[in-house]
Order: C-alpha cells, then sequence, then structure tokens
C-alpha cells in the first residue's frame, strides 16, 4: 500500500459498476477524478446520470470526504470533474423530459427533476462540507446550461482550448436555474481580488490605486463583496441574457477559467496544477473557503431560484418547445459521432441568436 501511495498518475476504479458517473481514485495526490459517461442519449444530465453522481457523492459526504481502496480509508484532497465522452463535457439539463413535462402541465415531475439537480449542485457549491477538498472541473469540450454551472461550482476551472461554455437557455425563452446565477456573479466579481491575495506581491500605492479605478476596489477582502454585487452580476447578468456560447479562450480572459489548457492535455494541465500549488494548499483552500463568508451560497437562495424556473418553464410557449426540441436533436447528433466537433451543438445556438435579430 505504500507503494500505492508514491506511485504518481496511479488511479485506482472504484464505485458503482455500470455507473453513469465513473470515479478512480489517485492516491499520491489524494485526488478523486469523476468522469461523466452516460450510457445513452444525449449527454446532459439525465435522471440516471444525476442520481449516479449523488448516490457517489452522498456516500463522499458519509465518509467526511475518505475514499475506500482495498480496504484502505484515503483522505480526498482534490475531487476534479471531467467527462469520458470525447468533445462534450455536458450540454446540461434534460430538454426532451423538460418538453414532454411541459406539455403535460406536469409541475410536480418538473419541481422533483429540479430539486435533483440542486441536491447535486448544492454539496458542491459547500466543497462537500470540508475544509480541506479543491473542487477542480476539467471542461474538454462543450459546458452548456448545467454543465456549466456545475463547472461554475468549482474552485478551479481548467478548460481546453477549443472547448466552449455558455448558457443557451434564453434562445427558448427560459434562464439558467440550477446555480448559474448565483454561482457566475460570485465567480466573476471575487477573482480580481484573488489574483491579488494569490500573488502574495506587495504593490506601490500607485499601482494600487490604479486597481481601485479598474475595479471599483478598496484594499481588503471587502473588495470582493463589492465588486460582486456591482459589476459581477451586471457582468453575468449579460452573459445569460446574450445566450452566447463562448470558447474556452474568452471564458479565459473572463477569469471564469483559471487554467487554459492544450487540447489533448487536459489532465496532465490538472495534475500541473496540483503539484503547482501543493506547498500552498491549506492558504489556497482557506481563500476558497473564505468565499461563503463574503458570498454564501445557501440552500435557501438555489431552491428559491428553482422554484422561479420551474414557474418560467411552464408559461413557456409552443415557439419556445420548438426551439427547445432543435436543441435536443443538435444533442442527439452529437452524440452520435464519437470524434465530431464541439461547434456541432454550438451551431444551432449561434443561428438562433442570429434569427432572433
Amino acid at each position: 500500500m505504500s507503494n500505492m501511495n508514491d506511485a504518481m498518475g496511479l488511479c485506482v476504479r472504484y464505485g458503482k459498476r455500470g455507473s453513469q458517473y465513473e470515479t478512480e481514485f489517485e492516491p499520491a495526490t489524494g485526488t478523486l477524478w469523476g468522469y461523466f459517461n452516460p450510457k445513452d442519449g444525449a449527454p446532459c444530465y439525465s435522471l440516471g446520470l444525476l442520481n449516479d453522481i449523488l448516490e457517489h457523492d452522498r456516500q463522499l459526504v458519509a465518509n467526511r470526504c475518505h475514499v475506500e481502496v482495498e480496504g484502505m480509508a484515503f483522505p480526498v484532497h482534490n475531487y476534479v470533474t471531467a467527462s469520458r465522452i470525447p468533445g462534450v463535457f455536458n450540454v446540461g439539463g434534460d430538454l426532451a423530459l423538460f418538453v414532454m413535462l411541459i406539455k403535460a402541465r406536469d409541475r410536480s415531475a418538473l419541481a422533483n427533476y429540479a430539486k435533483l439537480c440542486i441536491d447535486n449542485i448544492y454539496p458542491r457549491t459547500q466543497a462537500f462540507f470540508s475544509p480541506t477538498l479543491t473542487k477542480i472541473t476539467l471542461v474538454q469540450g462543450d459546458a452548456l446550461g448545467g454543465g456549466f454551472e456545475c463547472a461554475l461550482a468549482a474552485d478551479v476551472v481548467v478548460a481546453e482550448e477549443s472547448s466552449q461554455m455558455g448558457m443557451p437557455e434564453i434562445l427558448f425563452n427560459l434562464f439558467p436555474g440550477m446555480g448559474a446565477c448565483s454561482l457566475l456573479a460570485r465567480r466573476i466579481g471575487i477573482r480580481a481580488a484573488e489574483e491579488l491575495i494569490f500573488s502574495g506581491k506587495v504593490l506601490p500605492a500607485t499601482e494600487m490605486h490604479k486597481l481601485v479605478i479598474l475595479f471599483n476596489l478598496f484594499p481588503g477582502m471587502g473588495a470582493c463583496s463589492l465588486l460582486a454585487r456591482r459589476i459581477g452580476i451586471r457582468a453575468a447578468e449579460e452573459l445569460i441574457f446574450s445566450g452566447k456560447v463562448l470558447p474556452a479562450t474568452e471564458m479565459h480572459k473572463l477569469g471564469i477559467v483559471d487554467v487554459l489548457a492544450t487540447d489533448g492535455q487536459g489532465e496532465t494541465a490538472v495534475r500541473n496544477w496540483i503539484a503547482k500549488n501543493a506547498k500552498r494548499r491549506n492558504g489556497m483552500q482557506a481563500v476558497f473557503r473564505a468565499r461563503q463568508f463574503i458570498h454564501p451560497v445557501t440552500r435557501e437562495e438555489l431552491d428559491g431560484i428553482v422554484e422561479l424556473w420551474v414557474d418560467a418553464a411552464l408559461r413557456l410557449g409552443e415557439r419556445d418547445l420548438r426551439m427547445m426540441n432543435r436543441l435536443v436533436r443538435a444533442q442527439t447528433r452529437r452524440m452520435g459521432s464519437t470524434h465530431g466537433a464541439p461547434l456541432e451543438i454550438a451551431a444551432p445556438l449561434q443561428d438562433a441568436l442570429v434569427a432572433a435579430g
């Protein structure tokens, strides 16, 4: 077992057989790798995938963020979420299910699906209730809607250059209701202050003055709250209202993607980030946890927004549902292509934007 601890890059499979959420553990770095691997249909958050993720994550929380490998319990220091589907991270909600439930006017089933999404996302926002766990998302392809929300729930987002991210819900007259409104505003707003904290730099007054002018900040962690509430929320709403699917390079400029990786080198980039930050892991995790004091994400907030989403979904008209069906077909085509380009899903979204004027 000591050899297992020392073997860098060694990953051991564990978890339920046949699960749509495959899990591996890397003992040398205490890294848990979770991979979306839907068995059929679109690469979205189906009920089966959501239940498999929740089953794993609840067990992780019950074990106080330890995993059992070959009869021994290991602490999890890093939790990486990724995908087994080439060119796709996750395209979000199960649109085919949405259309069916909306047409049937089945509010209860729609609300139950939304609650299941929040059951999944909320523990992620809380680092699975561990003060020493870092959440990392590895995006290698399309991360749309709920897939993008999952990425936003991480402490660190690593994305390969050809990846695309966005929230297309506005194209069918809806909004992302399972966490994006809360998480995106906080992420954009808090980034500038954390860059200064993590750098450890002592800047002259002239440079500090520039930061205050450019970012509307004042020295200290209180700056994060100010920026997120005033600038961060506006920037988040602009992105949501646009419905745009942006390349990872643009998301990196916005401060949403932390690490930009060459295509095919995403897992290496994650391991490099973990190794590079190993010596300051304690301090970094404390800063990540400080986010919950600066801008706490509460279950009540997420549940309240979900109620708004369910009500809004039931107000959709035939034109909106036709657009949703169009995106369902795009998702299905994407799943049928093993090595298709990520643009295959994004293209109909962009066409719809043009048509909308």
